[in-house]
């Protein structure tokens, strides 16, 4: 089939796959939590129209200096970008040339961003050990590299590496390469799950951070990046004026002090994650464990992957198709936590499809 390499473009997805598209459908093909913005956005939203008519804070203030006191780390230690989307520009420019090892399957725009700036592209099959990252792959591989990538908890799989096996992972790069951690899922863990505090022990590792997935953001495109004061100097140095907008400087600052909203957004992700995976199990699906606010499943004979994915487009079900997840070729389906309501609607079309 002939489908968007990212999700959350249903009206394209339709399009490309050559269907009609339903009048009423649900995207479980991104992973926007169900529960929308923190209530202050709608509150506090003639207050930031006002911000329209001047130009942003060339440094994405008042968000950086918040971001900052948030993680416990210097002002300097952090850059925020117009999404993590521009800090992985950033950093494959930061590697033109060079050895960079990646997981796979991963993010696509890891390899995409990479390849434009003529990387050379080193990987690690997850499937070689159960879709966990294995310590003697990563030390096999990374001597002549430049980097190594990481997500946790990973993309598309939702496998969270612990701490004390991500320091692990840290010291095996400590004097070969720089290790980045993509963390744009870690706030469905929490922060007891983040290596920013580890750091300070690991100045080779640089961590990008996400405020689009727990905030429910993807509009306003926020993203940062923690590292070494020197390399957040290099990696900024040839980035656009006012990359952040003024909109999105003040919701993502004042994202920080909403504890009460996180808690309930995780709690909701996990309450529905665990549903679905008794569901999984029920009718004999495999699912990979998963700590995010998604899950990747497998129908019982994966042969019938196009078909159920053409199905259920047609009952207005969208979901997130494996093709351009190296090694899942289209046999593995990942979805997005929405609301019970939705959640249930899905599980009651998986019912029909496969009782026919």
């Amino acid at each position: 089939m002939n489908l968007p390499e990212h999700g959350a473009n249903p009206h394209r997805l339709y399009k490309q796959a050559g269907q009609n598209r339903p009048a009423d459908i649900i995207d479980f093909s991104e992973n926007i939590h169900p529960f929308g913005p923190p209530v202050f956005v709608k509150q506090q939203w003639p207050e930031f129209l006002g911000l329209l008519t001047a130009y942003p804070d060339p440094e994405a203030e008042p968000f950086r200096s918040a971001a900052a006191q948030y993680h416990g780390v210097d002002k300097a230690q952090l850059a925020a970008g117009n999404g993590a989307a521009e800090i992985f520009t950033w950093l494959a420019r930061r590697y033109r040339n060079k050895r960079v090892l990646l997981v796979e399957p991963g993010f696509s725009e890891y390899r995409s961003t990479l390849s434009a700036e003529g990387a050379q592209i080193m990987e690690i099959d997850l499937r070689e050990n159960e879709w966990k990252l294995n310590r003697e792959q990563v030390k096999s591989k990374i001597e002549g590299c430049a980097a190594f990538y990481v997500c946790n908890p990973h993309n598309p799989t939702g496998r969270l590496i612990g701490i004390d096996e991500l320091a692990d992972i840290a010291e095996l790069c400590r004097g070969v390469c720089e290790l980045v951690v993509d963390e744009a899922f870690i706030d469905f863990v929490g922060e007891q799950a983040s290596f920013v505090a580890w750091m300070k022990n690991y100045p080779h590792v640089i961590v990008v951070r996400s405020m689009t997935k727990m905030y429910a953001l993807a509009g306003l495109r926020l993203g940062y990046v923690i590292a070494d004061p020197a390399v957040i100097l290099q990696l900024t140095e040839g980035a656009a004026h006012w990359n952040v907008n003024s909109l999105a400087a003040a919701a993502g600052a004042r994202c920080f002090s909403e504890a009460i909203y996180r808690t309930q957004v995780i709690e909701g992700a996990s309450n529905e994650r665990e549903k679905m995976e008794d569901f999984l199990t029920e009718t004999g699906c495999v699912f990979i464990p998963s700590a995010a606010n998604f899950l990747c499943f497998q129908l019982p004979d994966p042969s019938d992957s196009d078909q159920f994915f053409s199905a259920m487009l047609a009952k207005g079900i969208v979901l997130r198709h494996t093709y351009s997840f190296k090694g899942m070729d289209g046999k593995w389906f990942r979805i997005g936590m929405k609301s019970a309501a939705a959640m249930e609607k899905l599980r009651k079309e998986m019912r029909e499809w496969m009782a026919n």
